[in-house]
Order: C-alpha cells, then structure tokens, then sequence
C-alpha cells in the first residue's frame, strides 16, 4: 500500500491449473497436439478441480480407444501409473483417487481380453499407495485390490506375486486379506500362500480382529473377518488344513486364551464348520498333539484345550476322529492318569515349581471324561464295543501296579470307570453277547466286590445302561416301592435267542455278583437303587419264565440274607435289602407270570398298607 492509500499489485504466482501444466509441458518443447492419442486421452479425464471427479465423458472416450487398441493397453495403464505417481508426489490426494478410480475402470472393461496387460501397472499403483504413510490411501488401495480380486481371469499368471500385499494388506483392512485370499488360493501357480511363512501372517491378523470385535450389526469387523476366514479354510486342501491350523494354536498359546471358554471355542467352532468333512480328523489330531505338548501347563489350559476338543467332535458327527481311534481314547486316557499324578503330588511338573490344586484338577478330569463320551457317541456300535474293551483293559487291577498307590490306583480306577460311564451310556447294541461278551464282563463284574463304594456305584450304572436297550431305568427309578406298572410305560420286547444265550451263559454270574453286593456293609440308598435298576432292566428287557423262576429264588436268597442273624449287617443295610426285594417282587408280580405272585404280592400289600415311600 503506498501513502496515498492507494494498492500496489502484487504480481502472485497463479494456482497450476491442469491447463496451465499443460501449457508449462509445450514451452519445454512438447507440443500437445504431437503428444501421443493415448496420453491426451488421459490427461483429459482429469478435470480442472479435483473436486469435480473423473471426467466421465472423456473416460469413456479412453475406454473405446482401449477396447479397439488393446495394445495400447499397457501404455495407457503405465502412463496412468506415472500420472499418480507425479500427483502422489505433490500430495494432490484427489487427482491420486481420480487416476485410480480411472484404472478401476480400465480393468472391469478390458479385463476378459488382456487383462495381464494392465495388471502389473496397476499393482506397482497400489503398492506405492500402501508404501505410502496415509492410512486413507491404505484404505483406497484395499478397496480397489478387493475390487481386482473379485475379477475372474481367463488365464492364469505365471510371473505375478501377491507376497508384498500379505504383509502390507494385514494392516490395511480385512477385506484387502480377503483379497488376496482369493487371487492366490485357487491359483495353482502360487500356492505358497499356503506356507508356514503367509499363513503366520495372515492367519493371526483375521484372529486379532475375531477377538477384539463383536457381532454387532452387519458388515461389523467381525463378520468380515469370519467370512474372510472360513473362505480360507473352506478353499483349504488335504495338505494345507495343518498350517492353516497350527497358527490358530500359536495365537490361543501367546495371548492365553484357552482359559476363556467362548473365544477358543468360537475359533474351532468356526474352522470345523469351514473346512471340508473329509478333513476335519486332521484338526483333531492337531489338537490332541497340542494336548501332549501342554501336558506340563496349568490345568485351565488342558481344560480349555480339552473343551475345544468334545465341542470339535460333536460338530462333526461322523468320521471326525479319523482312522487312529484308540489313539484319541488313549491320549485322554493319559490324559486322566497324568491329571490324577498331579493332584496327588500337588504340582504340575517334574521339579515341583509350579502348584496346582486339587478343584483345578477334577475341573480337567470332568472336561476329560465328557469328551470321551462325545468322541464315543461319533463313533459306530461296533467301535464303541473296541473302545469299550480297550479303556477296561487300562483300569489297574489292584496288586498289579504297586508303583501307584492305594489312592492313586483307586482314583484311576474312579476316573476310567467313569469314562467307560460315558460311553456305555450312548451305546446301543440288539445283541447283549456283543455289547458283554465274557472278556469285558468278568473284569467289570470284579470290581463289583470292591470295598470302595463308589466304584461298586460306577460298575451297577455301567451294567444297567448296556442292558437297558429301551431307555426303562429313568421311568424305574421314579417309582415308588408301591406303584402300578401299567402308568409307567415301559418299553418291552421279546427276548431274542441271542438274549436267551446271553442269559444262560452270564446269569447265574449275575445274580452271585447282586447277593454278594448286599452283603457290603458301606452300601447307601444309591446302591440298593442301583441294584433295583438292574434287577428291573434284567425282569423288562430278559425276561423269561425259566428266568423268573431264578430271579424269585434270589429274591428269597436275599431276603434270608436280611433275617440272617451271622451276618454283620447294620439295620440299615437290613432295611435296604428288604425294600429291595419288596420293591422288586412288586415290579416282578406285574410283568407276568405266574399268577400265583401277583396275588401273593397284592395280598401281602393289603395286609400291611404300605405307604408309597422311597426305595
């Protein structure tokens, strides 16, 4: 301003316009109108203010020139390439989204003729974008390598590599690993995306935003990386489903998350669910080979690990444990000695550092006896019978393996008793001489003279579920010693001629181990139960005249057992026998004959008005 007031004209540089850029490229010595057709048409589709977006008309003016001189294809996408570049530069953002939206563009059009021609331009673009440190020029080159992946090519690439864009795309967005998943799977030139090296990359990115999301509404972070995931494993072949896996297992170890239940579950829940059936034995034997490697860990841990196990094996119904079936039964068998040696020494390892208590030991001996029985109910008839006989065989006799312990020997025998429990009780079988031929019944009829108790419990559960074919003992085990059959609806057949040859082989066994079991002087209410129960299955599912017959002369034997003055019974167990024998003849009197019994029974009811008390 001078001192008159009057202003003094600054000559200021004018904004470089796309006009004006021109202008400055002809004074160099470039005359446009010589410039090549291809780059005008280029430069045409930019327009003056970025602001105004691509110059749609003059877009589709190169789109024609591009589909009718497709080999002008990779001078257009190089020159395209440099374009951006040289806005990159100078930190014109909107002229970069304009030159990409432009090769978008290009490829959709051109992409069923000569595709390869534009390719290698357009992925050197995006990795300049993702180089660069702007995270929405990370997100406009995730959006558009999802769009290019989407793009079915007719002819495969021989020379083109993702591996940059594994790396960079991880922090880009889910949907760039997408991407990548589905221009590099079913591509059989580049199958290393399977390799240790791609799938500890991306693996781990889709698990990280699986944890910290949550199903709030759609297209959430975590129903992107869910679908991005089980397309993953659902594209996984016989070879990659373990390195696919053996990340999962990585992740849940260094973020210690096998001790939380939902997210460990939720991730195999997902992969059992994805992959193919035929496959799903090889994620089992990863996890039982992960449950050895953490056999020294905390007891939360092989908890979690062995939860995530029965949840895999009740997915996959049938098949899942594979071809080694005695090997899972016998990992979680090992499993269960190993668990009963903690407890007892109170530590976790060999040098005695790391305690652990005796509830965090039963809460894993729990978690392993229900997986048992859900890999047992997976199986066929005829394989339950073999892991049947197999987990008897590993039961320690006592005398036999001092090495253990009374303690030690009687909580093994607890556990696996109980994991036979398991498995008897999803077992169905037509025919009694297989589900107890003599090999497996003798032994498991031994341990019904063991003082302890609740093994006896364990070995009369075990009988009566694999004698009871039609599911009986529940509707049994409600009545009262007083009750009408008639409103219990049993479910009866005839006995076959297998039964029949069952019954005359094992019977007179069978009733010896009953006598000889009320003779226990530490037997409870659950015991005299559980001996109704058997002796009920036996009457509905066996029953036969000349069975009756013996079955009425236990009941006497029983009786005088009770009245017996040399036996050193106590009132109670006195009691017991007699309402067992009261509450059985009563069952017996109403399944048939002989007549005679029903009236004795009725009568004797009559004489001395029993009340409808409890067995």
């Amino acid at each position: 301003m001078t001192s008159g007031g009057s202003l003094v004209s600054c000559n200021l540089p004018k904004p470089i316009t796309l006009n004006r850029e021109r202008e400055m490229e002809s004074l160099c010595g470039c005359c446009w109108a010589l410039r090549p057709r291809y780059k005008r048409l280029v430069d045409n589709i930019f327009p003056e203010d970025p602001e105004d977006g691509l110059v749609k008309a003059n877009m589709e003016k190169l789109t024609f020139f591009a589909l009718s001189a497709p080999e002008k294809l990779d001078r257009i996408a190089a020159y395209l390439s440099e374009r951006l570049t040289r806005e990159l530069n100078r930190h014109r953002y909107g002229y970069v989204c304009i030159a990409m939206e432009a090769l978008e563009q290009l490829l959709l059009a051109c992409h069923c003729q000569s595709i390869n021609l534009l390719v290698e331009s357009f992925l050197s673009t995006l990795r300049l974008l993702l180089e660069a440190d702007k995270p929405h020029l990370h997100i406009l080159a995730t959006n558009s390598f999802v769009k290019f992946a989407n793009i079915e090519e007719d002819t495969p690439s021989y020379h083109r590599s993702y591996d940059f864009f594994v790396a960079k795309i991880r922090v880009s967005g889910i949907r760039g690993l997408q991407g990548v998943v589905r221009k590099t799977v079913d591509n059989e030139l580049l199958v290393n995306i399977w390799e240790p090296r791609h799938m500890e990359q991306i693996v781990p990115a889709l698990l990280v935003n699986l944890q910290k999301h949550t199903h709030t509404e759609s297209e959430s972070p975590a129903e992107q990386t869910e679908v991005c995931f089980r397309e993953l494993l659902g594209r996984a072949a016989y070879g990659h489903i373990n390195n696919a896996v053996r990340p999962v297992l990585m992740h849940l170890d260094s973020h210690s998350l096998w001790e939380g239940q939902s997210f460990a579950v939720q991730c195999f829940q997902i992969i059992m669910y994805s992959i193919q059936s035929q496959h799903s034995h090889l994620v089992i034997q990863q996890l039982l080979g992960h449950l050895d490697a953490n056999s020294r860990s905390p007891a939360s841990v092989r908890a979690g690990i062995v939860r995530v196990l029965s949840e895999a094996a009740v997915i996959e119904a049938t098949g899942s444990v594979g071809p080694t079936v005695l090997e899972v039964f016998n990992t979680l068998l090992r499993q269960l000695r190993q668990s009963v040696d903690y407890e007892l020494t109170g530590y976790y390892d060999t040098a005695g550092k790391h305690r652990t208590t005796s509830t965090e030991e039963k809460t894993l001996q729990d978690a392993v006896i229900k997986t048992i029985g859900s890999f047992a109910n997976t199986l066929p008839v005829y394989q339950r019978s073999e892991v049947m006989m197999f987990i008897m065989g590993k039961i320690p006799v006592p005398g036999i393996y001092p090495a253990l312990g009374f303690e030690g020997s009687r909580m093994i025998q607890v556990m696996l008793l109980k994991s036979l429990l398991q498995v008897s009780e999803r077992y169905e079988s037509n025919n009694l001489l297989t589900a107890l031929p003599s090999s497996f019944l003798e032994p498991l009829l031994s341990f019904t003279l063991m003082e302890d108790p609740e093994i006896r419990l364990l070995v009369l559960s075990i009988l009566t579920s694999l004698i009871d074919r039609h599911h009986n003992a529940a509707k049994l085990n409600a009545a009262r010693l007083s009750f009408d059959v008639s409103l219990l609806e049993l479910k009866e057949n005839r006995s076959s001629r297998q039964d029949n040859l069952f019954m005359r082989k094992h019977a007179q066994r069978l009733y010896r181990h009953v006598y000889l079991a009320c003779k226990e002087e530490n037997s409870g209410q659950n015991h005299y139960q559980a001996l109704f129960s058997l002796l009920a299955i036996l009457s509905v599912e066996l029953a036969n005249e000349e069975m009756v017959v013996d079955l009425i002369r236990l009941v006497l034997a029983l009786q005088e057992l009770a009245l017996s003055n040399q036996e050193c019974l106590s009132v109670f167990n006195r009691c017991g026998v007699h309402s067992l024998c009261a509450a059985f003849l009563n069952l017996l009197s109403q399944l048939g004959p002989p007549p005679p019994l029903h009236q004795h029974v009725a009568q004797v009811k009559r004489r001395q008005h029993l009340p409808p008390v409890k067995l």
